[in-house]
């Protein structure tokens, strides 16, 4: 498996637009791509700390598609609602180290 972690800071003034926007119009978008099992969003609670966000793929090709494809459109939509520009990485997902998670995933 492999992750994607964006990281950035936003606007905790939108909190619940922003929660919304994901829900309607980013989840469906993920939903639909092949590879895509989860995301993980992790808010702060502190106005200017930043924001994580770890999406979950089967395949490392089928990340690097979204990420060239689809993750333009992705970031526009949730531009508005960022105060600072999105910096992301890609990481091999070490699953004997969280056998439990890849469980509840599969199921």
């Amino acid at each position: 498996m492999f992750a994607r972690i964006l990281e950035f800071i936003p606007r905790l003034e939108m909190k619940e637009e922003f929660i919304n926007l994901v829900k309607k119009e980013v989840l469906p978008i993920l939903k639909k791509q092949t590879g895509f099992l989860e995301i993980l969003p992790f808010i702060p609670e502190l106005k200017d700390e930043k924001m994580i966000t770890v999406s979950i793929w089967t395949e490392k090709a089928h990340l690097e598609r979204y990420e060239r494809e689809v993750f333009p459109k992705v970031e526009e939509i949730l531009k508005p609602y960022l105060k600072t520009p999105m910096v992301f990485g890609n990481y091999t997902l070490e699953t004997t180290l969280c056998e439990h998670f890849v469980q509840t995933l599969a199921a």
